[in-house]
């Protein structure tokens, strides 16, 4: 009865261990893919040209640079969005924050349009590191990186 009893309490001491160690790993988990946001970095920024783009935008303008509702900037220069790749935490939360829509939405959306033929949607690039050199050399252009990015040879457009 004594062993049996032991038994018990050593099985219950292995569930709660076990519990534990799940718990602290999906905490760890979490920490770990809000990382930026924890260390009081932002999400992402917006990012345009040196040469182009306002001091400050609205969201929503950006939202309609982005859908390219808008196509010029309001000195008359042509806006030229880039996006991330479709598998991005950053597009999740710009789409989700400044364009109000998912991922899926808004390629449900741009293939709406291509199939009217009237217009094609912002390239894709790989990295924060290629559409920062996209946006440092295409005059113009306008994308959005994680808050940690290194900005070198663009400027960030604050959101108001």
């Amino acid at each position: 009865m004594l062993t049996l009893l032991l038994f018990q309490q050593a099985k219950r001491r292995r569930r709660t261990a076990f519990g534990l160690v799940a718990a602290l790993l999906l905490l760890a988990v979490a920490i770990a893919t809000t990382g930026p946001a924890l260390a009081g970095e932002p999400e992402f920024r917006v990012i345009v040209h040196p040469g182009s783009g306002p001091g400050a935008a609205d969201p929503d303008f950006v939202a309609d640079i982005f859908l390219k509702k808008m196509t010029r900037w309001p000195n008359g220069e042509s806006a030229k969005p880039v996006d991330l790749r479709p598998d991005s935490t950053v597009r999740r939360r710009f789409s989700e924050t400044v364009l109000k829509r998912t991922v899926n939405a808004v390629r449900s959306y741009w293939q709406q349009r291509i199939f009217s033929g009237r217009d094609v949607p912002p390239p894709e690039l790989e990295s924060e590191d290629a559409v920062v050199a996209y946006v440092a050399k295409t005059p113009g252009a306008i994308g959005y990186v994680a808050g940690g990015t290194k900005l070198g040879g663009v400027k960030e457009l604050p959101l108001h």
